[in-house]
């Protein structure tokens, strides 16, 4: 057994994404993605996903290089590698990440976010050679699939008239009765009990009446809403007020651990974020802050956070503090859903089904995808990932990505909805 790494390939390919809306504007007809293979002296080769707009492949392709000869199971290294990586500052400094609507980019979180690709697929080639399953890997499954929920987004009918895009059967969704009806698809394909509506769009009025509309179409189903911090403080809080009965919880209504924590204090509404809480560094503060915290649940997502393994780190600090634990989503294919799926398997204090975008990709890489079943994807036994790349499939979305002419390699919402609107830009914040 030789885990030796011999070659790395690095894939950048552009998926077809529907016009979904949030506060910074419009997803564009396609979203980069990057592809990672890592393979090993005894030819396994294990995958990775990632973010794939321009400022990742700077990182990752130094990296991969740096990765040869490499142990496969030196999984610690890793990061030691990428410390060593060089960010162009003018990249992210005071630049909104708005792959993942994550607050402001910073050369860590870019650096991050290229490990977990890597991570995740030696993981894969570990699981791969001995012959166990990656949750195998990272101490043993706890349950046997995992849920998630119903991932609503206002919505175009479809992209603009003449411009080059997949179709896409959902229909629009502007109004409460779109997203229920939007729910109720996502329902019937695929069986979810919970709902989370990306919010930030509309007026908080308009988006108080969907959620409440939901709550008529869906009695008792977990239901949550997500502006993504488009609020202002008194404005989460009225809303918080208004839905406070039906949610779930309310996720990053507003910006600023200390604003989250005046909404968490005065109105008891459970609050989530993927905002205010992604890095190690600013857990204390989101914890601590107030009588009952910023923060009653952490939406972790392994592409940033640096890997499976954060993962649980992450999830163990959140149990220490009794602080709910689940999962954000950004656009993604099946080994990203994959690797959530595994890591997600392990983690005993996951209590709130998983955020996912899978159900909106039309496209993907793999041999067969993953299915939901009562809103579930059941945890794979076989060796790594318990995935196979479709390497016909990975070859034309590359090519894809190889003919635009740059306007798509790297996500941008607000150019999307320029296309429509010339004079939009992107909302400053607090939006309302």
């Amino acid at each position: 057994m030789n885990l030796a790494i011999t070659d790395v390939r690095l894939t950048p390919i552009l998926v077809a994404d529907p016009p979904l809306l949030n506060t910074q504007g419009v997803h564009q007809p396609y979203t980069p993605r990057l592809i990672v293979e890592v393979v090993t002296a005894d030819g396994v080769t294990g995958l990775g996903e990632t973010y794939g707009d321009t400022k990742y492949l700077e990182l990752a392709r130094p990296f991969a290089e740096r990765l040869k000869g490499r142990q496969v199971s030196d999984l610690n290294g890793l990061f030691t590698l990428a410390d060593q990586l060089a960010v162009d500052a003018a990249r992210v400094e005071n630049a909104v990440d708005v792959g993942g609507l994550r607050g402001v980019q910073t050369a860590g979180k870019l650096r991050l976010s290229v490990v977990s690709a890597f991570e995740v697929a030696c993981l894969d080639a570990l699981g791969k050679t001995l012959g166990l399953p990656v949750h195998a890997l990272l101490g043993g499954k706890v349950r046997d699939a995992v849920e998630y929920s119903a991932y609503l987004f206002y919505k175009w009918a479809g992209h603009p008239e003449g411009v080059a895009c997949e179709k896409d059967d959902w229909g629009a969704a502007v109004d409460p009765a779109g997203v229920v009806a939007q729910a109720r698809r996502f329902t019937e394909r695929y069986g979810f009990t919970s709902f989370k509506l990306k919010g930030g769009v509309f007026p908080p009025d308009e988006e108080i009446a969907a959620v409440r509309a939901l709550a008529e179409a869906f009695p008792g189903h977990p239901l949550r809403l997500d502006p993504n911090g488009a609020w202002s403080l008194e404005t989460s809080l009225k809303v918080a007020r208004e839905l406070g009965d039906v949610l779930e919880y309310l996720e990053d209504p507003t910006l600023g651990t200390p604003a989250m924590a005046e909404v968490a204090e005065r109105t008891g509404v459970p609050l989530a974020t993927n905002m205010c809480v992604t890095t190690f560094a600013e857990i204390k503060e989101a914890f601590t802050t107030g009588t009952r915290g910023a923060v009653q649940v952490v939406l972790s997502d392994h592409h940033y956070w640096g890997g499976l393994r954060n993962t649980q780190q992450l999830a163990a600090v959140c149990r220490t503090f009794g602080v709910g634990v689940s999962m954000h989503s950004n656009t993604h294919l099946g080994i990203s859903l994959a690797a959530m799926t595994h890591v997600a398997a392990t983690v005993p204090n996951l209590h709130h089904a998983c955020d996912s975008h899978y159900p909106w990709q039309s496209e993907d890489v793999l041999t067969e995808r993953l299915s939901f079943e009562g809103g579930r994807v059941t945890v794979s036994d076989a060796p790594g990932l318990g995935v196979e790349l479709d390497r016909e499939r990975l070859a034309a979305l590359h090519r894809r990505w190889l003919e635009d002419d740059g306007a798509l390699r790297d996500r941008d919402d607000a150019a999307a909805m320029r296309v429509v609107d010339p004079e939009w830009v992107t909302p400053s914040m607090p939006r309302w």
